[in-house]
């Protein structure tokens, strides 16, 4: 049977008890709809709720809780119980207080989400099993940091990493001390992986399809946009600085954009996925379309991802291209006009510029 989860917007007056009464008055009546209540996660300061249930369906959800009690959700998503527990610790309600009648989850679903990206910047004369070797060793290291700020695993292949974090505090230590250690040469690593680290921080269900889809994105973005340093969103830094005293988050290695750069980030990437793939797609298109005059777009993305828009552009249809190579679906002249590169050749010369390594030698070698 499917599983879902669903979300309720809570009045000012409804406590973490009422909603743990609701959930009790749902478990008294879910037969009747085939439903079975797994567990809720309650926020009395964001007003929200989220319920796990196993139901043949969605309507079968609203009309248990419209029996029960009369919240109908305002949204419901179907989820996988793996990747929810990954994200969010668990599947089942807490084991109850022996000491209270009611078992009361003020818990939030809210979370921190981190993606974090690494790749080798050329792979000009680069010996494959010392590039597998090295990979396991950055991998270990990004593991052990994972530990030790209790950060849980959602997603894992090479050279990237999702994870979430119950605590903004844990993720920001975390995201610093990969950073820090990924850049030590003193620690056997090397300058020549590029390491990028975005932190996002949102709830599980929104108007998206998807389990933190929102948050998810917006944290690959971020990694996508900005290089070398670890990107946070305003609300990340401003959490991190409530929980620490209002202790202000300067680091040299970290990024906070502010609300205006967020709203950029979206605009841009919004627009450069949906025309990427177009060969004549360029950066005129995206002064036309976003608003801006070529001056004030070559300022913005100089001052927000070192790179002009041409550049912008040319570097993500490679990076996509690399992604492609891996996957070895496609030959490369395929690859090539599909990535919108006007030729093989052009394409075959960018691709050599950028990663030290013609296309066909980085199939042969390197393809995962």
């Amino acid at each position: 049977m499917p599983i879902y989860m669903d979300r309720h917007e809570i009045p000012e007056e409804i406590t973490a008890a009422h909603v743990a009464q609701m959930h009790r008055e749902d478990l008294k009546i879910e037969h009747l709809y085939g439903c079975k209540g797994m567990t809720y996660w309650c926020d009395e300061k964001r007003r929200t709720a989220f319920c796990l249930i196993q139901a043949p369906n969605k309507k079968a959800i609203q009309d248990m809780h419209n029996h029960a009690h009369g919240e109908v959700p305002h949204r419901i998503i179907e989820v996988e119980s793996s990747i929810v527990e990954s994200f969010l610790g668990r599947i089942e309600d807490p084991e109850k207080s022996q000491k209270t009648e009611l078992n009361i989850i003020n818990d939030p679903a809210f979370r921190t989400i981190m993606v974090i990206g690494l790749r080798k910047v050329s792979f000009l004369g680069v010996d494959p099993k010392l590039m597998d070797r090295e990979f396991h060793i950055y991998n270990k290291s990004i593991l052990q940091s994972i530990e030790k700020f209790l950060g849980r695993i959602v997603r894992q292949k090479s050279g990237y990493f999702l994870l979430s974090f119950n605590s903004v505090t844990n993720a920001v230590l975390c995201a610093q001390e990969i950073h820090s250690n990924i850049n030590d040469t003193s620690k056997g690593f090397n300058w020549d992986y590029k390491l990028n680290i975005g932190l996002h921080a949102g709830v599980p269900v929104t108007e998206k399809d998807g389990i933190f889809e929102d948050t998810i994105k917006m944290a690959e973005r971020f990694c996508e946009m900005v290089h070398g340093k670890i990107v946070i969103s305003p609300e990340v830094r401003e959490l991190y600085e409530s929980e620490n005293m209002n202790v202000k988050l300067n680091h040299k290695n970290i990024k906070t954009l502010s609300v205006g750069e967020e709203k950029f980030v979206n605009l841009l990437m919004d627009y450069t996925e949906k025309e990427w793939t177009n060969a004549a797609f360029n950066s005129n298109d995206f002064s036309k379309n976003l608003g801006f005059s070529k001056s004030q777009l070559y300022r913005k993305m100089i001052g927000l991802t070192g790179k002009s828009p041409n550049n912008f552009i040319k570097d993500y249809r490679l990076e996509k291209a690399l992604q492609l190579l891996d996957k070895k679906a496609n030959n490369i002249s395929e690859i090539a006009f599909g990535t919108g590169f006007n030729s093989p050749a052009y394409f075959s010369k960018c691709f050599m510029d950028n990663f030290g390594i013609l296309p066909s030698k980085y199939i042969q070698n390197y393809a995962v």
